[in-house]
C-alpha cells in the first residue's frame, strides 16, 4: 500500500498547484471530425519519434479529447516535464511553452475554455493494465480532473490500474522514451534538458 501512495503523489503532486491565469484572447478547442477508431499520433520530439494508437472502445471521451487537442496544434511546443526512470514519462502542459524561469508552473497547466476555465474530463477507468508503452491521463485528486496532462509507463506499473485512464499504447519509438526517461533530472522529476514535442501528425491506421 505504501508504494501506490507513493506512485499517486508522484503523479497528482503538480497538478494540484493553482493553475495560472488565462492569456487573454484565448480560444476554445474546437472539436475536429474523425475517424477516432482507427487515427494515430506520432509525437515528432527532439529525441525522434513516438506514434501512439488508441483504445476509443476503453476511454471513448479521453481519445476525443487528446486527438482534438494535437488538430488544435495544443501539444506543439510543449515538452515532457517529469521524467521518473522505472516508472513514466509525462508531458502536455501548456504552461512549459513558457519562459523557463516559470518552472515552478510545470505540471500545473491544462486546457482551457474560451473563460479560462480548465476543461476537465471524466474518468474513464478501463481494463487496460498500466504495463510498458501504456499511454494514461495525469489528474489531480480528483478521479474526474484530467485535462490535457498525459504519461507514457516506461515500466510495468499496474499498481496505477483502476486509478488512471488509459486510453492508448505506443506501437513505435519506445526507444525513444526510453532515451527520454534517462535523462538527467533534478529532485522535482524536471529534466536538465527538456525533450520537445514539436508537432504531433495525426494518420489513419491501415488495414
Amino acid at each position: 500500500m505504501k508504494k501506490l501512495a507513493i506512485a499517486l503523489v508522484l503523479l497528482c503532486a503538480l497538478p494540484l498547484a493553482a493553475a495560472p491565469a488565462a492569456r487573454k484572447g484565448k480560444k476554445a478547442v474546437t472539436p475536429a471530425p474523425r475517424d477516432y477508431d482507427n487515427t494515430l499520433a506520432t509525437l515528432q520530439t527532439d529525441a525522434g519519434d513516438i506514434t501512439i494508437r488508441f483504445f476509443h472502445d476503453k476511454a471513448p471521451k479521453h481519445v476525443e479529447n487528446f486527438i482534438d487537442l494535437a488538430a488544435n496544434h495544443f501539444y506543439d511546443g510543449t515538452f515532457f516535464h517529469r521524467i521518473i526512470p522505472g516508472f513514466m514519462i509525462q508531458g502536455g502542459d501548456p504552461n512549459t511553452k513558457g519562459a523557463e524561469d516559470a518552472a515552478r508552473r510545470y505540471g500545473t497547466g491544462g486546457n482551457k475554455d474560451a473563460s479560462g476555465k480548465e476543461i476537465h474530463v471524466k474518468a474513464e477507468f478501463n481494463d487496460t493494465s498500466h504495463k510498458r508503452g501504456i499511454v494514461s491521463m495525469a489528474r489531480a485528486q480528483d478521479p474526474n480532473s484530467a485535462s490535457s496532462q498525459f504519461f507514457i509507463v516506461v515500466k510495468d506499473s499496474t499498481f496505477l490500474d483502476g486509478q488512471y485512464t488509459a486510453f492508448g499504447e505506443v506501437v513505435s519509438g519506445m526507444d525513444v522514451a526510453d532515451k527520454i526517461v534517462s535523462a538527467p533530472r533534478n529532485s522535482s522529476d524536471l529534466p536538465a534538458t527538456p525533450v520537445r514535442i514539436k508537432k504531433i501528425l495525426l494518420s489513419q491506421a491501415k488495414g
